[in-house]
């Protein structure tokens, strides 16, 4: 290819991507589906971006995955799955805003809820679901029925970390204990819920 041939053809692909308003960066693209569902949720370092992509996996790939840093329309959606990673007991301030800012769009529509906790590498115990899934997540989305929900072991990458949260966890070994099958068996239960 003839040098000139290659800079129009790298320019034109600059501008096509320039023009098209609705890309958007960090969303999964999944299959397409009848069904509008949406899994949004928010994370410090990763393992909550995983889990969301995983239960979108385990729901055959058809529900998009947003960050919710990506502020997402929800006007679109009829079903959605919220979660978040744990840190100090809550998951994020943004999280919880962007969930207070969209109450009415998530109200009635929430068909499952999962929270990605470390817990320092132990397992999770029914008081952490009951703790981060009934007395803090499906309140703030104010779900008033029992949806399928799960805690899932996380993981810490200290390297991913803001330096101050990074010096706390400093006596901590790294480790992962997120595992995909969990979260594609949620998914799963998800879907199996909504058809």
């Amino acid at each position: 290819m003839k040098r000139r041939s290659f800079l129009q053809l790298g320019v034109a692909g600059v501008g096509a991507l320039a023009l098209n308003k609705n890309s958007q960066a960090l969303e999964y693209y999944p299959k397409k589906s009848d069904k509008k569902i949406a899994v949004i949720y928010s994370t410090w370092c990763g393992s909550a971006r995983d889990a969301a992509v995983w239960i979108s996996e385990g729901m055959g790939g058809i529900a998009d995955v947003f960050d919710i840093r990506e502020k997402p329309n929800l006007k679109n959606y009829e079903h959605f799955i919220v979660g978040g990673a744990i840190r100090s007991f809550a998951t994020s301030p943004e999280l919880q805003d962007y969930i207070k800012q969209n109450k009415d769009s998530l109200k009635g529509k929430v068909r499952g809820l999962f929270a990605v906790c470390g817990n320092m590498g132990n397992p999770i115990t029914p008081e952490l679901v009951t703790r981060y899934i009934d007395e803090h997540l499906a309140q703030l989305c104010e779900v008033t029925q029992k949806v399928p929900s799960n805690v899932l072991r996380g993981r810490i990458t200290k390297s991913l970390m803001e330096p101050e949260n990074a010096q706390m966890m400093a006596s901590f070994e790294d480790y992962d204990n997120l595992k995909r099958p969990e979260c594609m068996t949620l998914g799963k239960e998800i879907l199996d819920s909504i058809k």
